[in-house]
């Protein structure tokens, strides 16, 4: 493929020679705004830029019909909007708050234990996420990703929050920490005892095979997706 990286920050880098060692073409390698003539004319754009920056950079790749597969986080509120300009120009959209393989695995257990636990009533949900003092948002989209699931599952909770849970809102603790890659912890705590489960990333290395595997699989495709299309979970 034709890859054109819009951001290119650690994450680009990184993303360049995963793709370059599967064989792929790096065609642009962008830290400003996208344009028809900078993009170089790519089979599909993997975007990794800023929370600011991402609307506006997912929106020019989509109006000229190149499919998007994008990591930022911190932009959501506007999704609904790139999700229907992918639409109108028949392209293809996929966002994800984590591409690692791993992550995802682990988003479909905490559903799954979500839906389990929805039925003891003496456990307390809480998340915690902890990330290198680098990033920008707090929490992060794997926090939010997480918190979604288990909203969707469990009758308890009906929102997130940034502090302790309480009532029907899922309080996430969102630590900073010197390099940390990305740490999720998921506890159910009763008086009596405690489940957690958790996810660590050893490096940066997962996340970027998991946005070329996106890229991959979302050629030729219409439409609005998820990583829970690429691993068929």
């Amino acid at each position: 493929m034709r890859i054109a990286l819009v951001g290119y920050g650690k994450m680009g880098k990184i993303i360049d020679e995963v793709a370059t060692k599967r064989g792929h073409e790096i065609v642009a390698r962008l830290n400003e705004t996208p344009t028809e003539e900078n993009l170089n004319h790519p089979d599909v754009v993997i975007e990794f830029s800023h929370p600011e920056a991402a609307f506006n950079n997912i929106k020019t790749c989509l109006k000229n019909q190149i499919p998007v597969v994008s990591g930022t986080t911190g932009w959501l509120t506007q999704k609904h909007e790139v999700e229907e300009i992918a639409l109108q120009n028949n392209t293809a959209f996929l966002y994800g708050s984590n591409f690692s393989l791993g992550v995802n695995l682990f988003f479909a257990l905490n559903e799954k234990l979500a839906a389990i636990m929805n039925n003891f009533k003496e456990y307390t949900v809480q998340l915690e996420e902890i990330h290198h003092v680098h990033k920008k948002d707090a929490p992060s989209g794997t926090a939010i990703s997480l918190a979604e699931g288990i909203i969707q599952n469990h009758a308890q909770y009906d929102a997130w929050k940034l502090e302790e849970t309480q009532n029907h809102d899922l309080g996430i603790f969102a630590l900073r920490q010197d390099e940390v890659p990305g740490t999720h912890s998921v506890f159910y705590r009763s008086e009596v005892d405690e489940i957690e489960i958790r996810h660590a990333a050893f490096s940066r290395d997962g996340f970027a095979l998991g946005a070329v595997m996106a890229a991959e699989w979302i050629q030729g495709k219409q439409g609005n997706f998820s990583m829970k299309d690429v691993l068929h979970l």
